[in-house]
């Protein structure tokens, strides 16, 4: 990736408004490359997610908060974009998250939206207040594997790094 494709990146402390100053300038920027309407709207979407995603994972006792949090959306070169997320996750969700995300990533397209469907249908929320949708979502979304690392930090938290990538 060249640093001329980056559209929008953020590095630092996961700040309560840092979700909406990114989404802002990342909307702003989307609505002057992309002259695909369902494209740029399917991209913004997908972004909303991902950060979604930090802001209810994200390991707050950390201890780490010049570069907690993480987010890259570029144009990559068939015309389609990347989303590069990264963030620190309490090391005992490790598990759960790999898990779903490897389910999901062995589903073809028909079964990851009925598998949202049934999770939507289900309507249990977790105690992070959210009902599993979100990473489910950002595949059904996407249409491609979710590329994913967790790398051990310290007692109790991981980093976990998340590639979504989008075709035009």
């Amino acid at each position: 990736m060249q640093p001329t494709d980056i559209i929008v990146s953020y590095k630092g402390a996961p700040s309560t408004g840092f979700l909406d100053d990114l989404l802002t300038v990342a909307d702003d920027k989307l609505s002057v490359l992309e002259t695909q309407s369902k494209l740029r709207k399917k991209v913004y979407h997908i972004l909303v997610e991902v950060l979604q995603n930090i802001h209810h994972h994200y390991d707050y006792n950390s201890k780490d908060d010049n570069s907690a949090v993480m987010c890259i959306l570029a144009r990559n070169s068939e015309g389609g974009y990347v989303i590069l997320t990264g963030n620190f996750v309490r090391s005992e969700e490790v598990g759960h998250l790999k898990a779903q995300i490897d389910k999901i990533n062995s589903l073809n397209t028909e079964q990851i939206k009925e598998l949202y469907r049934s999770t939507l249908d289900n309507g249990e929320t977790s105690s992070k207040g959210g009902a599993g949708l979100g990473i489910i979502d950002i595949a059904r979304r996407s249409g491609q594997p979710l590329a994913y690392e967790f790398k051990d930090y310290n007692n109790g938290s991981s980093f976990f790094s998340l590639t979504v990538k989008i075709s035009a």
